[in-house]
């Protein structure tokens, strides 16, 4: 793709609203504006979640090298500062070194945080390692509830519907190709790296794995940086959406001077506006597994797994056999209910936790 002058409209010609016109295009405006409300909570619960985990990976990288005076809150309005300075790139495609980087950070992160887990475990006493569930009946219950929406947040790095249809054709083969490796990825590098924490820590492992880490040093602090170069592309991907769906409203595609130049400071505005709040909140409640799960409980559970199964059922292809057809629009409501329930059982464990992480922090607490 050609350059884009920074100052210009942010996506040309694609549609940035995949999801939500096929929402509208089957069930009218109310599918375009619940997949649009599930979309926006989706792209700012995962920055706030991912903004604490950098905050936590720049201040553990500091505290290895100096020993300063410096809290979490002051590297989550750095990582905030940087982040939105590559927000006033235009696209996706402005992105593409930085994505790049990204990906062979993800792929160093998974693999010396799952190394130095396991050799963090071998180097435990095993016996002081606890695999029952902690606390009474009703702290089960939840933390089973919340645990439901962080499964839920793992599969969300492979819905990413605002570039789905910008790959080639043809793109339904394309993105079936694309999600499905982005799935085996999870599988391979971050669900490997779940069970290789549970076995290592049990249930005292902590929500951002590498704050259970203590040996080799050296090695924690590498996984640190790659955990937020990652971040920092991440960070763009579902900021983007946000990003979109005011430039549809506020920016002139008009081409002259003075129109670019009201663009930039249109999108500098709103842009700045979005990373304060993002910022704000991450430092003020900086409790990572809480956002994590609402997150994926009421923004990637419905986008993943409800709305998929309800729009095959309205649109998709039914096998003309009327048994099998019966069989598969009976899996596909299964599917949506049982999802359904997930989301909010998962919503109710993640708020249940933020509200006991506020009453045992204060506001701005340096974790």
């Amino acid at each position: 793709m050609a350059p884009i002058s920074a100052c210009s409209y942010s996506y040309g010609p694609e549609k940035h609203t995949t999801y939500r016109l096929l929402g509208q295009s089957i069930y009218g405006r109310w599918g375009y504006w619940s997949i649009t409300l599930f979309q926006q909570i989706a792209s700012l619960g995962n920055n706030i979640a991912i903004h604490i985990a950098a905050g936590s990976s720049l201040k553990a990288v500091y505290k290895y090298n100096w020993d300063g005076g410096l809290t979490l809150q002051d590297f989550i309005m750095f990582f905030g500062a940087f982040e939105l300075l590559l927000s006033q790139l235009p696209d996706i495609h402005s992105l593409r070194w930085v994505n790049a980087l990204c990906t062979f950070s993800t792929i160093g992160f998974a693999g010396t945080a799952i190394g130095v887990t396991i050799y963090n475990g071998k180097n435990m006493d095993r016996k002081s390692i606890s695999y029952g569930f902690q606390g009474n009946s009703s702290s089960r219950v939840f933390k089973a509830f919340n645990a439901l929406g962080v499964i839920a947040f793992s599969f969300g790095d492979a819905m990413l519907p605002e570039i789905q249809n910008t790959i080639r054709e043809p793109a339904k083969k394309n993105m079936y190709k694309g999600v499905s490796a982005a799935y085996s990825i999870i599988v391979l590098s971050y669900w490997q790296l779940a069970f290789s924490g549970y076995w290592a820590f049990g249930s005292q492992v902590q929500p951002f794995i590498l704050s259970s880490l203590t040996i080799p040093e050296w090695t924690i602090v590498m996984a640190h940086v790659f955990a937020v170069i990652q971040i920092s592309g991440c960070f763009q991907i579902y900021c983007r959406p946000t990003y979109a769906y005011f430039e549809e409203r506020m920016l002139s595609k008009v081409s002259s001077d003075g129109v670019r130049l009201r663009n930039c400071l249109r999108r500098l505005a709103f842009t700045s506006a979005y990373m304060v709040l993002v910022t704000l909140v991450a430092a003020a409640m900086p409790f990572f597994g809480d956002f994590v799960s609402i997150c994926g409980a009421i923004g990637f559970t419905p986008l993943d797994f409800v709305f998929p199964a309800l729009a095959f059922l309205k649109a998709g292809r039914m096998p003309k056999n009327t048994r099998l057809r019966l069989v598969v629009q009976v899996l596909h409501l299964a599917i949506a209910a049982w999802f359904s329930i997930v989301a909010v059982v998962g919503c109710i464990g993640a708020v249940r936790f933020i509200v006991i992480d506020i009453k045992t922090y204060k506001f701005f607490h340096d974790m």
